[in-house]
């Protein structure tokens, strides 16, 4: 798990049994900085309220966060990793 700020904005990169996913690096509750939280598995843990979210599918698994991550598309090319914001 790894954490970046590209223009302002946190980005997640998660390698997940060496598939590349990112998401939103922001929980959806509040201003916490994901990358600063736990991982277990497939699950990240806020570090601020303990929110959980699915990162196979950025689904909230459990409150106070009830709104799901944006998922970003991840390129790889040339052991190069891009990540395609919007």
């Amino acid at each position: 798990m790894k954490g970046i700020e590209v223009d302002g904005r946190r980005v997640l990169v998660v390698n997940l049994d060496g598939v590349l996913r990112a998401w939103d690096g922001t929980c959806t509750h509040e201003e916490a900085d994901l990358s600063t939280g736990f991982l277990l598995g497939e699950r990240v843990t806020c570090p601020l309220h303990l929110s959980q979210f699915d990162l196979t599918t950025g689904e909230a698994v459990n409150p106070p966060a009830t709104v799901p991550l944006k998922k970003f598309i991840v390129i790889v090319e040339n052991g190069e990793v891009y990540v395609e914001l919007d």
